[in-house]
């Protein structure tokens, strides 16, 4: 089955990359995977605080993608995976893609205004040392161009 990994946060331009995903995996008989990326911690010394704050990301990460995994399946069907993992997030993406061959492309969703954001910039600059191809959805297209387009 082939599989559009897009990755989840808080951005428009996040729910835009899911929606193109979800759109292309209805019209090629694919599926979705849903990535959540944790930030790395830095060490604190203290760790009940450190574990309060790991565990308050971990919650807000699964909330993110419990919303977009129903908001998906209620708009197209598609019965997404789940992902979250912590840790930086391009090394985290390459990871996923070499564990799951099904992985056909990387859609990535660019913010409407200013700079595309950090992944975007970063896949963009070396998309040539990817095993799939990357698809960058603008962030400032409609509902309707994005469905037009998909």
């Amino acid at each position: 089955m082939r599989i559009y990994l897009t990755v989840i946060d808080d951005t428009p331009e996040a729910l835009i990359a899911l929606r193109f995903a979800a759109r292309r995996a209805v019209k090629t008989g694919g599926g979705v995977e849903i990535l959540a990326l944790l930030p790395p911690q830095e060490f604190i010394p203290f760790g009940g605080v450190q574990a309060t704050i790991e565990d308050e990301q971990q919650r807000h990460a699964e909330g993110l993608v419990a919303r977009a995994a129903g908001t998906l399946l209620e708009e197209s069907g598609v019965r997404p995976s789940i992902t979250v993992r912590s840790g930086d997030g391009p090394k985290v993406i390459r990871a996923l893609i070499a564990e799951n061959p099904q992985i056909a492309a990387l859609v990535l969703g660019a913010a409407a205004d200013g700079a595309p954001g950090a992944l975007v910039d970063h896949f963009a600059a070396d998309v040539g040392t990817l095993p799939v191809p990357l698809m960058i959805v603008p962030g400032g297209l409609s509902t309707e161009a994005i469905d037009r387009l998909s």
